[in-house]
C-alpha cells in the first residue's frame, strides 16, 4: 500500500459513490466523499428507482430491428419509451451508437455478458453489505416476477429470455395458479408470470445509501458538502480536485457522479457519451393492496415493489434535450397502470400520490464506464450505468478499487474502458 496513492475523493454520494468510499477505505486508503446533497437525497437517480437488484438485467434497450420502432417512439407520447425531437440533432452520434449496440444478436449478447459478469452475485453483494452497515432488513431476496397477459406474450420475447438464461440467470415459468398464489392482488389480466428465483430488492433505497453513508463515516470516510468544479494537475498527474470550499488535494479521485460525471470528464479532457435518461415513478402510500413480491408487468415495462414510502411505480424512458422540464404526463401513465393491474388498489387520493423524476446516466452501449481517465492519470471513473446502477454498485466499487490500487481489473480495463469509445471513432474514420 505504501507505493499506492493514500487520499482519495469520491465525487458524488449516489449508490454507486458511497459503496466505492466504502470499498476504498476497507483497503485501506484514506477516503473524502464529496457531493452538495446529502447522500440518498432525490436529486440523485439511486433515489427514485424501481428497487430491483435483478440479475436479469442484462439487456440493453437497443435489440435488432429497433429502427422500424422509431417512429413511433418519436410520435406516441404515452409510450414506455419516448425520444423527444429536439434531443436527436444534438446526440446523433449517442443514437447511432445506441443502434448499432443492439443491431445483432451477437452484439447482443455480447452486452449481456458483459453486464451478467458485472450483476449475477448483485443480490449476495447487497446483503453482505446491508448487514455489515446494520441495514439488512433493507434487502430482501424473495426473487422478481415479470408478468405476461398470456403465455403468447411471453413467446414474443422468449428470445431474449433465452438468452438470460444461456448467461445462467435462474428462471422459473409461473402458469396462471402459482402467479395468482404468488401475487393474489395482481389483475386476473395476467395469466403468465416469470420469476427470477435470485432476484432482490430494497425497500428504501434512498434510505439505505444514506444509512450506507452513515456506515462510512463510522469506517473513517471524511464527508464533505462540496461540487467538484474541476480538477488540478502536478507532474503530469492529479494532484487535487476544485470546489466552492477551494482545492482539496488527493493523490487519485472516482469520478461516481451519475449524469454529472460527463461535464466533469469534459473538463479533465476526456469524452464519456451519455444521455440522461429520464425516469420517472409514482408512490401511493398506505396501499390497500401490494405485491410481496416485486412485479415487472411486461406490457407496462415498470418496476412495481412496496417500499418504505408505499407502493412504487417506476418506470418509463424519455430521451430528452437538457433542461426540459420534467413532463408528468409520464408520471401519471404509471399510475393509471398501477391502477389496471392491482384492481384493489383503488380508488386512489391523490393527497396520497407522489411523483419523482430523476436522470439515469446512459451511453449507447447500455455499458458502463468503469475506468482510468485517458487525459489525466490519477482519475477514474465509475458512472453509465442506466438501468442497473442500484444493482451494479458493490461490483463496480471492487472494481474501480482494483484500478485505483493498480491491481488492475480485467473487465475494467476492456468491456468497462473509456477507451472502447475511442476505438470505435477509430474505426469510423
Amino acid at each position: 500500500m505504501a507505493s499506492q496513492p493514500t487520499r482519495i475523493a469520491v465525487i458524488g454520494a449516489g449508490i454507486v459513490g458511497v459503496c466505492t468510499a466504502i470499498e476504498l477505505r476497507a483497503r485501506g486508503f484514506d477516503v473524502l466523499l464529496l457531493d452538495p446533497e446529502p447522500a440518498g437525497g432525490p436529486q440523485a437517480a439511486s433515489y427514485g428507482n424501481g428497487a430491483f437488484i435483478s440479475p436479469a438485467s442484462i439487456l440493453p434497450m437497443s435489440f435488432p430491428g429497433i429502427w422500424r420502432r422509431l417512429p413511433g417512439y418519436l410520435m406516441d407520447a404515452e409510450g414506455p419509451l419516448v425520444i423527444r425531437w429536439r434531443s436527436v440533432l444534438p446526440n446523433l452520434p449517442w443514437f447511432w451508437g445506441f443502434l448499432r449496440a443492439g443491431s445483432t444478436w451477437p452484439r447482443l449478447s455480447r452486452i449481456a455478458g458483459h453486464l451478467n459478469a458485472l450483476l449475477a452475485d448483485a443480490p449476495a453483494r447487497h446483503q453482505a453489505l446491508a448487514c455489515a452497515a446494520g441495514a439488512g432488513h433493507l434487502i430482501r431476496r424473495t426473487g422478481l416476477i415479470y408478468a405476461f397477459p398470456d403465455r403468447a406474450a411471453y413467446q414474443a420475447e422468449v428470445r431474449f429470455w433465452d438468452l438470460r438464461r444461456r448467461h445462467g440467470v435462474a428462471l422459473e415459468e409461473l402458469d396462471t395458479e402459482t402467479l395468482r398464489a404468488r401475487v393474489p392482488a395482481l389483475s386476473p389480466a395476467y395469466r403468465f408470470g416469470i420469476q427470477v428465483t435470485g432476484g432482490a430488492h430494497c425497500t428504501d433505497p434512498g434510505g439505505f445509501t444514506a444509512a450506507l453513508a452513515r456506515w462510512a463515516e463510522a469506517q473513517g470516510v471524511q464527508v464533505i458538502s462540496a461540487r467538484a468544479t474541476g480538477f488540478q494537475a502536478a507532474d503530469g498527474r492529479l494532484s487535487a480536485v476544485h470546489t466552492a470550499l477551494g482545492p482539496i488535494r488527493c493523490a487519485a479521485a472516482v469520478v461516481a457522479a451519475g449524469y454529472g460525471a460527463r461535464g466533469l470528464a469534459r473538463l479533465a479532457g476526456d469524452r464519456i457519451p451519455m444521455l440522461a435518461e429520464r425516469g420517472y415513478h409514482v408512490e401511493v402510500a398506505s396501499p390497500r393492496v401490494a405485491p410481496e413480491i416485486p412485479v415487472m408487468p411486461q406490457d407496462g415495462k415498470m418496476a412495481n415493489t412496496l417500499t418504505a414510502g408505499g407502493l412504487r411505480a417506476s418506470g418509463q424512458v424519455e430521451l430528452a434535450a437538457d433542461g426540459t422540464p420534467p413532463d408528468w404526463g409520464r408520471a401519471n401513465l404509471l399510475l393509471q397502470q398501477l391502477l389496471r393491474t392491482y384492481p384493489g388498489l383503488g380508488p386512489v387520493d391523490s393527497d396520497a400520490v407522489r411523483r419523482w423524476q430523476g436522470n439515469r446516466p446512459s451511453t449507447p452501449d447500455a455499458l458502463p464506464v468503469i475506468s482510468a481517465s485517458l487525459a489525466l492519470p490519477g482519475l477514474y471513473y465509475a458512472c453509465g450505468h442506466g438501468h442497473s446502477g442500484f444493482a451494479a454498485a458493490p461490483h463496480t466499487a471492487a472494481m474501480v478499487a482494483d484500478l485505483v490500487e493498480g491491481k488492475g481489473n480485467r473487465l475494467a480495463e476492456t468491456a468497462f474502458s473509456l477507451a472502447r469509445f475511442m476505438r470505435r471513432r477509430g474505426r469510423a474514420r
